[in-house]
């Protein structure tokens, strides 16, 4: 893909925290049963085994089936061979405030928040999608829509999905600064979803003309749910930017259990039930990557702070 940054082969990745599909993930949860859990490839000691993990999901994962979730902390408590938790929350703000008072260990959050707090957050491990850990944000409207731009877009109702999304408000925000607009001032009604797949829905159904979705979102739902985006088009793809990274409070107490658990999702591509987990989310694997990664996010921020 042009302007696609290239990941190592040796580097083992993320909306992907969106996966969808009930009927494909009881069959991942099936497997599981059969192959008796995650590897303890990094087991550790008895005390430190009962040191619960508290790992934190954005609110994505809410419209996920229940099945991901439970396969996904089954993977994690093997590899780090401790009790994990998984947390979710209505909105990324709610996640990233617990991330940031230490109330969770790591989290999988988007961007946006990452560079807003990069101050008090390291980053732990970038989803690996397509190749790359990198994304894009894509603007839809209706399917039928004869509209060619942005411009177009002036007076929409319009669609995010949740404040502190990147591809989901950021990128559209940036894109209107631009022109020295804002949302409220251009659209003629915004509203948030709390979700990338009801941003989906909402446009299809006709409730918004128009919205800011996760390109990585809408390509897995075209596999998996093609019907609900049939009735959507992407009018147009933002630049190439970080995926949604997995991130921990720069604490020492966090350091050495940030390490691993990096390890334990770089290395998810190499055990079965890590293998079912990438399956289902549609992503290659992830890489410890660098926060360099994030720098276009950090543009767009810069940018829409300039209007003031």
């Amino acid at each position: 893909m042009p302007g696609k940054r290239q990941v190592a082969s040796s580097e083992p990745l993320w909306r992907g925290m969106h996966p969808f599909g009930r009927r494909r993930l009881l069959a991942a949860l099936a497997a599981l049963g059969a192959m008796g859990g995650a590897s303890g490839a990094f087991s550790r000691t008895s005390a430190a085994a009962s040191r619960e993990v508290r790992f934190g999901l954005t609110p994505v994962f809410l419209s996920s089936d229940l099945e991901l979730l439970t396969r996904l902390r089954a993977y994690l408590a093997g590899a780090l061979d401790r009790p994990v938790t998984l947390v979710t929350r209505r909105t990324y703000q709610e996640i990233t405030a617990l991330l940031l008072s230490g109330q969770l260990d790591a989290a999988w959050i988007c961007g946006y928040p990452f560079i807003q707090y990069r101050e008090r957050l390291s980053l732990v491990a970038v989803p690996v999608w397509r190749g790359s850990p990198l994304y894009q944000s894509y603007l839809i409207v209706d399917h039928d829509r004869q509209v060619a731009g942005l411009p177009d877009l002036r007076g929409d109702i319009h669609a995010f999905s949740d404040p502190d999304s990147n591809s989901g408000h950021l990128v559209t925000q940036a894109a209107l600064a631009e022109i020295r607009e804002t949302p409220d001032a251009f659209f003629g009604k915004t509203f948030f979803t709390y979700s990338h797949r009801n941003v989906v829905r909402a446009v299809a159904s006709g409730l918004a003309q128009s919205g800011s979705v996760d390109g990585y979102v809408w390509e897995v739902m075209s596999e998996i749910e093609p019907a609900l985006t049939a009735g959507t088009r992407v009018l147009r793809k933002s630049e190439w930017l970080g995926f949604p990274p997995v991130a921990c409070a720069k604490t020492a107490g966090h350091r050495a259990l940030a390490d691993d658990i990096r390890r334990a999702l770089v290395a998810m591509g190499d055990d079965p039930a890590g293998r079912a987990v990438l399956e289902l989310l549609r992503l290659d694997g992830f890489t410890p990557g660098d926060a360099g990664l994030f720098d276009g996010i950090a543009h767009n921020l810069d940018l829409v702070r300039s209007l003031g």
